[in-house]
């Protein structure tokens, strides 16, 4: 399977800010923009992009701009205050922008993967019995890389990756939703952190695995 087909995001959602540079590759300069996608609940997922300057016109204010990208999914470690920590993103492979607000929001925000459990699954209960388990999926990428996507599973789904083990190859489809969350830095001191994750609507080995 190619290293496309294994990782594979489609998103239709407005920017909602401006384009910050991240950094440059043999002459082509990358930069960082944030999609706002609803969902059916008419929530709003907040998904950074990385998206080249061939792309789209990063000199201009896009901000209410309805774009439909497609790319895949990535992972990389971002040192901060003397710590690693595993920042998420989708590369944009192709950009378009669409003239008239969508609204079918079932097909704004469509991800699927294909890839390995790298950690034990984290299966619990909320206290309303609900079943969720949290899994960290490795995807491949091409020159001996991985992408590592956290993915979080409900009901049935939870319950049958509770059961898999480590090195399990899975196909999840879903969306990318973002989360936010107060972390303690100090005795006094908290900050506002934001973390992405795929929600998991579909789980399954691959049938050829499964012989």
């Amino acid at each position: 399977m190619s290293t496309l087909q294994n990782n594979s995001v489609t998103l239709i959602g407005e920017v909602a800010s401006g384009f910050t540079f991240n950094h440059e590759v043999f002459g082509e300069k990358f930069y960082m923009v944030d999609l706002a996608v609803k969902r059916l609940s008419d929530q709003v997922d907040i998904i950074p992009l990385m998206i080249s300057e061939k792309l789209i016109d990063v000199t201009t204010d896009c901000v209410g701009t309805t774009l439909e990208v497609s790319g895949q999914f990535r992972s990389f470690n971002q040192k901060e205050q003397g710590r690693v920590r595993l920042t998420l993103s989708v590369f944009v492979r192709e950009v378009s922008i669409l003239e008239e607000e969508f609204t079918d929001y079932t097909k704004t925000n469509l991800i699927s993967l294909n890839g390995y459990l790298c950690k034990p699954t984290v299966y619990r209960k909320t206290p309303l019995g609900r079943e969720i388990a949290d899994l960290l999926l490795a995807v491949n990428r091409p020159y001996g890389k991985s992408d590592y996507i956290p993915c979080i599973a409900w009901g049935r789904n939870a319950k049958y990756a509770s059961g898999l083990f480590v090195g399990t190859r899975l196909e999840i489809s879903g969306r990318i939703q973002s989360r936010e969350y107060t972390k303690r830095i100090s005795e006094t001191e908290y900050v506002e952190k934001v973390a992405y994750e795929v929600s998991v609507s579909k789980l399954e080995e691959p049938e050829d695995d499964k012989r």
